[in-house]
């Protein structure tokens, strides 16, 4: 027992000839989303979380107020091959000696000169508690009916109707002569890019860039998203939730 306790009191010899990397104080960052489990926290409640994988974040280039009109962050994310990708794409970032990434994304920060071109984004830019915002491209489920796609009800299942019971019904007046855009018609479901505006981060596993996050988000597994600050206001309570009494029995 006195032996366990003095190798966990002896501290970690530091080398100063490894090199020391500097990482981007930013809040925002790009993942992939691995799939969804369940973890127990310190008062035994059981949360579904989303597993977020950050690995591989760096940033690849800085945009400034004076050249380009504003304060800004790119991250470069996902590792790809040169054919892949354009030939205006690749020489943004082999020009740099920087590789090759597959996604681009900007974040706006308030003073791009705290950044360098090719410092890593670790997921420790977010911390336990915070809340953010997730986007991502939902799940493409194809061509779909009305019934499927906006929830219509159909139309009577009487007598005369056995051919149009899944149908729209009528496209709108006749006096337009055609049909209004942005009305509710059949066509391509899902696949479109969505916010989920406030969601809790529950932990961030800093060793293998890991954020997980309360609930579900948008898209199958291996689905790219992006995570940031919410815009939404955060209410802190600090009294503990009162639990509801049983009623009485008459």
């Amino acid at each position: 027992m006195g032996q366990e306790a003095k190798m966990t009191n002896e501290q970690p010899v530091s080398d100063s000839s490894a090199p020391q990397v500097e990482t981007a104080p930013l809040k925002g960052i790009v993942g992939t989303k691995i799939g969804m489990t369940r973890i127990f926290l310190e008062n035994s409640d059981m949360v579904p979380v989303t597993v977020i994988s950050t690995e591989g974040n760096i940033v690849t280039q800085i945009k400034t107020k004076e050249k380009d009109g504003y304060s800004a962050v790119q991250v470069g994310y996902g590792d790809v091959a040169e054919k892949k990708l354009s030939k205006a794409e690749a020489q943004h970032l082999s020009k740099k000696g920087l590789p090759l990434k597959r996604w681009l994304r900007e974040f706006h920060v308030s003073d791009s000169g705290a950044f360098k071109v090719g410092q890593p984004v670790p997921a420790n830019v977010f911390s336990k508690g915070e809340m953010v915002q997730v986007s991502g491209l939902t799940r493409g489920k194809g061509y779909a009916g009305v019934m499927k796609r906006h929830g219509f009800a159909g139309l009577p299942h009487s007598h005369g109707n056995g051919e149009y019971r899944r149908h729209p019904g009528s496209n709108g007046a006749q006096g337009p002569q055609h049909v209004l855009p942005g009305t509710r018609k059949p066509g391509r479901m899902g696949h479109v890019w969505s916010t989920v505006p406030k969601i809790e981060i529950v932990d961030v596993d800093t060793e293998k860039n890991l954020i997980l996050l309360r609930g579900s988000v948008p898209g199958p597994n291996g689905n790219f998203v992006v995570l940031k600050p919410t815009s939404r206001a955060v209410k802190i309570s600090s009294q503990p939730k009162q639990q509801a009494k049983p009623k009485a029995k008459k």
